[in-house]
């Protein structure tokens, strides 16, 4: 039986895909930066996003 990874939640990841007309298009991981949800918005609410999750970011 193969252990799991440790999963640790308190770390939150960030892949900017692309920047247009004010919106930024990115990826958000918790835990594990292998999986991950696209997301989009706008610039000023993408920083706060950032910002509140202490995102580190991979690109």
């Amino acid at each position: 039986m193969t252990a799991s990874p440790t999963l640790d939640t308190r770390k939150r990841y960030v892949r900017v895909l692309d920047r247009h007309d004010g919106l930024v298009a990115f990826e958000f991981a918790i835990g594990w930066p292998e999986l991950m949800v696209e997301l989009l918005l706008p610039e000023a609410a993408f920083d706060e996003f950032c910002a509140t999750q202490r995102v580190i970011r991979l690109d």
